[in-house]
């Protein structure tokens, strides 16, 4: 099994909306495992959805036959940028008839700015070839993917670590015993995660990363 460890630096501003608070729409610090895998071209979308309706399980489940696993991204440097914005109003398409007075429909955007930067990691059972550059976001922004290192992975016993990098909690086996709550669509993170499972370790570019072991993507029963 090998580790990549993974720097995401953006050239464009991010935008993605973590939390909505009236007209202001805040970027979060951390990017979630099923964007970074759709990012990575790992599981791929329709460019059409008739109901606009996520298939995540259809898709992402996959990779757990192919022994492929994204963790979610933490903020390594991260700087914001607040942004105006406005949107036509569409109340044309049901009435004719003229209004008196022209009021636009306006927000603002707290996004991710240029030159931040993430940090992730991809498991994998055979060895993987990642693109140089992805896109995300609703403005499908442009980022720059740096391999900072692959290394090789050695199981660990049943013990209680600090995972090394945010978790998807979804995906994780065993006791959560502590952890600091990340709450974001589509599903909340967690990060500083205290775990008494079996745990992957990797040394990468001088660093040791502890992450728990049989990580897979999984959904909850609707």
């Amino acid at each position: 099994m090998h580790l990549y460890l993974c720097r995401l630096t953006f050239h464009e501003n991010l935008f993605y909306a973590t939390r909505e608070m009236g007209r202001l729409y805040e970027t979060g610090r951390y990017l979630h495992n099923y964007a970074l895998t759709y990012a990575l071209g790992l599981a791929v979308a329709p460019y059409f959805h008739r109901w606009q309706i996520p298939h995540y399980e259809e898709e992402l489940t996959p990779l757990n036959q192919r022994g492929i696993y994204v963790t979610p991204a933490r903020g390594v440097d991260v700087r914001y940028e607040l942004v105006t914005f406005k949107c036509a109003d569409n109340a044309y398409h049901l009435e004719m008839a003229a209004k008196r007075r022209n009021i636009p429909s306006f927000g603002r955007a707290k996004e991710i700015a240029v030159g931040s930067q993430f940090e992730f990691a991809v498991v994998s059972q055979a060895l993987l070839s990642l693109p140089r550059w992805v896109r995300m976001g609703l403005w499908r922004s442009k980022a720059r993917l740096e391999c900072l290192g692959e290394g090789k992975v050695e199981t660990l016993p049943l013990s209680e670590r600090v995972a090394s990098l945010p978790l998807n909690p979804l995906d994780v086996t065993g006791n959560l015993r502590v952890y600091d709550l990340i709450s974001m669509p589509p599903s909340s993170l967690v990060e500083n995660a205290r775990i008494h499972t079996q745990w992957l370790q990797a040394e990468v570019a001088g660093r040791k990363i502890l992450l728990p072991a049989c990580m897979a993507y999984t959904f909850p029963e609707v």
